[in-house]
């Protein structure tokens, strides 16, 4: 079996939700691309893709607080619309004004309350499978949300095992199993578990009711793509979300479920490149 590729962000920002751990690949002289995961997830599903895209471009990665190797704290909060604060405040941090970004799931959400609400510019928005439209959350998703407080006090093997079935189902031909266990580790342990539930619980659809009678007023060019085998948002979902966003660009890629980066992530890199290039 072949090893799983190693991924470490080297570079740490205090924000107002707790420490963001981040990094940078490619020259700095090049068009700077920011990439944004979704939840339950972290910076790990874009290595690939932002390792082919770093030939061109100096590509910024970051695990949002609450996520990955980011800091993970009682009562912090985790929410969208802090996601949304943090994310304009990385932009400053990073001295970028208008780069080109590319979010997936949870992270296409961050992306746009950041553009919408907080002033953030952007050259161009390449969506990949976001959450935007209502309703969202799986069956699963809202019982676990309401019932945070209960779910968290599972005992540590169960928990494992709900969390591997849970991200496993993101993919449609299935994950690698050292890439599943990598996806899986951050919500381990005492304070991984709480934080698992507490990204959940927080996660309201209100976040993104407040900014979705505003797509159509969106300028910038935008890409959306969308794997056709997604059960968590279905693709109809997809084209309903590029039919609202002026001229958007509609990519569907075949053979892809929801982690559209692990699935195919050739294709994913293919069509971003192609957008990115042609907003040079």
């Amino acid at each position: 079996m072949a090893p799983v590729p190693t991924w470490q962000l080297t570079h740490s920002f205090t924000s107002a939700s707790g420490d963001v751990r981040w990094d940078r690949l490619g020259r700095p002289d090049r068009p700077p691309v920011v990439l944004l995961h979704g939840t339950p997830f972290s910076s790990y599903v874009w290595r690939a893709v932002a390792r082919s895209l770093a030939r061109h471009h100096q590509v910024f990665v970051w695990d949002m607080p609450g996520y990955g190797t980011s800091e993970k704290a009682a009562g912090q909060e985790v929410s969208l619309a802090a996601q949304g604060r943090v994310f304009t405040e990385l932009l400053g941090h990073w001295g970028l004004t208008e780069p080109l970004v590319v979010a997936h799931d949870f992270g296409g959400a961050v992306a746009l309350r950041a553009h919408l609400l907080h002033g953030a510019r952007y050259r161009a928005l390449a969506l990949v499978d976001p959450v935007a439209l209502a309703p969202w959350g799986s069956p699963f998703f809202r019982l676990v949300g309401e019932h945070s407080d209960v779910f968290e006090r599972l005992p540590p093997a169960l928990h494992r095992a709900l969390v591997r079935e849970y991200v496993a189902s993101a993919s449609s031909p299935g994950l690698r199993p050292g890439v599943l266990d990598r996806l899986v580790e951050p919500w381990l342990g005492d304070l991984g578990q709480a934080a698992f539930y507490r990204q959940i619980a927080q996660a309201e659809q209100r976040h993104t009711d407040e900014i979705q009678g505003r797509y159509a007023g969106i300028t910038i060019p935008t890409l959306v793509c969308w794997g056709e085998d997604d059960t968590w948002i279905p693709v109809a979902k997809g084209r309903e979300l590029a039919a609202l966003l002026p001229g958007a660009q509609w990519e569907p890629i075949a053979g892809a479920g929801h982690l559209v980066q692990e699935d195919a992530p050739a294709e994913l890199t293919a069509v971003l490149l192609d957008f990115l290039q042609r907003q040079l």
